[in-house]
């Protein structure tokens, strides 16, 4: 069976809880049967992965990590639901692996959400000025910027930013995924990074 219909995915989203490209993804590799594609879902530890991340992260770690010659250092807290999972070393792996992230990769903030408003028109402003040189129709001009914004949040967010080991990945699907194989809600806490001579950024 080759056509996917959106209601064969709805419903594989329905009963297994992973999300949408991931549900169509297993139909395709299934041939459209749902039953299968449940199985190829929970074998890849996708199912239900999305309920998981309503579930309360109260366990964890904080991690440290210093970079050239204690030039600089980080801190970073990542929540997990048990204290089983924050033993592991799959779990003590990610931790490490992100504090290596804020260190290479200088994010002043964790998500977009956390962005003040008053930074993100600024960018905007500076981004619309120097698009409007070009001399493009307006409504080009707004694509131009929207463009640069997403950029800015993918340079300046922990979560936006591309994987330092994997640049076609995002932090927030080195999580997801790890999420996934851990079978427990994952959540990046916060973090704070330091550079000497420098103030240092991220959660307070």
């Amino acid at each position: 069976m080759s056509d996917i219909t959106p209601a064969m995915v709805r419903d594989l989203r329905e009963r297994t809880g992973a999300g949408m490209m991931d549900c169509k993804k297993a139909l395709s590799q299934t041939g459209g049967d749902v039953e299968k594609a449940t199985i190829f879902l929970r074998e890849k530890g996708l199912a239900a992965l999305a309920k998981r991340s309503s579930r309360t992260a109260a366990e964890g770690a904080v991690g440290s990590y210093i970079h050239a010659g204690g030039k600089i250092g980080v801190l970073v807290e990542i929540n997990c639901e048990t204290d089983f999972v924050a033993r592991t070393d799959d779990f003590q792996d990610l931790v490490r692996e992100i504090a290596m992230q804020i260190a290479a990769a200088s994010p002043r903030y964790l998500r977009r959400e956390e962005v003040p408003a008053a930074v993100v028109e600024q960018e905007r402003g500076i981004f619309k000025t120097q698009a409007a040189e070009s001399g493009k129709p307006d409504q080009v001009i707004e694509k131009i910027v929207n463009g640069k914004v997403e950029k800015f949040f993918g340079e300046i967010c922990l979560l936006e930013q591309g994987y330092i080991k994997d640049p076609d990945k995002k932090v927030s699907d080195l999580v997801g995924e790890a999420a996934a194989k851990m079978g427990e809600n994952l959540v990046v806490r916060r973090f704070a990074r330091f550079q000497l001579g420098e103030e240092s950024v991220g959660e307070a």
